[in-house]
């Protein structure tokens, strides 16, 4: 396994991020226990969650299963990264969403008890919320921190000018504030290269790109269904990204095919290639398909290769030329 530096922090984590959103709905516990024990192995540190995750509003199963994986003993907790999210809403009271400080206060609690820990190390805000200022957010953030319950806090769905919000505000309280960035990012989704990668680079941000595989699409989809192998609906990511840009993925998965690789294994390849990204958030249904990400971090794309993908998906800067923000900005 590899390991980098979660943004500017000195946490270490590793470069694929286990991703947990399907346990307790697609996948049973006995699975996703063993998925993680299948982790743990292969020095996977980084697992992600969130407290909505798991089908069903306020019950929080999937950090449930985490946490009955953690009670199993040994090392487990010790040896992971732990990161879950809140804002989503657990309830269907005015308080029980958001990053109000009582939501938050609520939320923390509720999580350390349902993952059966005493602390969260990256406690991430699910998106941004416009209508709480920022002094209420890292007052409430600090607390948590000055209680030992909470060591680092990162973002998820966050403009780059949210995260420089966030910062600017953060410098004023001589608080460190985030460390991470959790966005959409990806060869077919890559309007994060305009400004929330810039900005997360400049404020030493670490980008945790989720859906890396685009619902799937870029999985193989064309030779699995030449294969007549099932696929995932990426619940309807996929089918209208697919019918968009069939032509794309058929030259995509040429290209990987000429190369030797999987077109899933070059789609985490080609992010953990970028500038800026710690590591995708991979979401295995399986312990065979946990196996098989690895094989991304054997992938080294040459500068020819990199130049074909950019072909088939161009970035989104307007002269295409120069990165994003010197793209509009010259």
């Amino acid at each position: 396994m590899e390991y980098t530096r979660l943004g500017r922090s000195g946490l270490s984590v590793s470069r694929l991020v286990l991703g947990t959103m399907n346990f307790g709905s697609r996948t049973s516990e006995e699975d996703s226990h063993a998925i993680m024990d299948r982790a743990r192995e292969h020095g996977v540190n980084f697992f992600d969650t969130a407290n909505v995750y798991g089908a069903q509003q306020g019950e929080g199963i999937t950090e449930a299963i985490i946490g009955r994986w953690f009670a199993q003993g040994g090392d487990r907790r010790d040896n992971t990264v732990l990161a879950t999210k809140v804002y989503l809403p657990m309830g269907d009271g005015p308080n029980e969403k958001g990053l109000s400080a009582l939501h938050i206060r609520r939320a923390v609690d509720a999580s350390l008890k349902r993952l059966q820990t005493d602390y969260i190390d990256l406690y991430q805000m699910h998106h941004i919320d416009r209508a709480t200022p920022w002094e209420e957010i890292w007052e409430a953030f600090s607390v948590l921190r000055q209680q030992g319950k909470v060591l680092y806090f990162g973002s998820s769905n966050f403009a780059g000018w949210h995260i420089a919000q966030a910062q600017e505000a953060a410098r004023s309280r001589h608080f460190l504030g985030l460390v991470s960035e959790q966005s959409i990012y990806n060869l077919m989704s890559r309007w994060a290269e305009l400004e929330v990668l810039p900005a997360a680079r400049a404020y030493g941000v670490g980008v945790i790109p989720w859906s890396p595989l685009h619902g799937g699409v870029l999985s193989g989809v064309l030779r699995k269904q030449r294969e007549g192998l099932a696929i995932r609906s990426g619940s309807g990511l996929w089918a209208a990204a697919f019918t968009e840009q069939r032509e794309a993925v058929e030259a995509y998965e040429k290209l990987c095919a000429e190369i030797g690789e999987d077109p899933a294994h070059v789609g985490l390849a080609w992010l953990l290639a970028q500038d800026g990204v710690t590591g995708p958030i991979v979401g295995p249904g399986t312990v065979e398909q946990l196996d098989g990400t690895l094989r991304a971090l054997q992938i080294r794309l040459d500068g020819d290769t990199l130049a074909k993908l950019d072909e088939i998906f161009p970035p989104p800067a307007p002269n295409g030329a120069k990165p994003a923000p010197e793209a509009y900005a010259w």
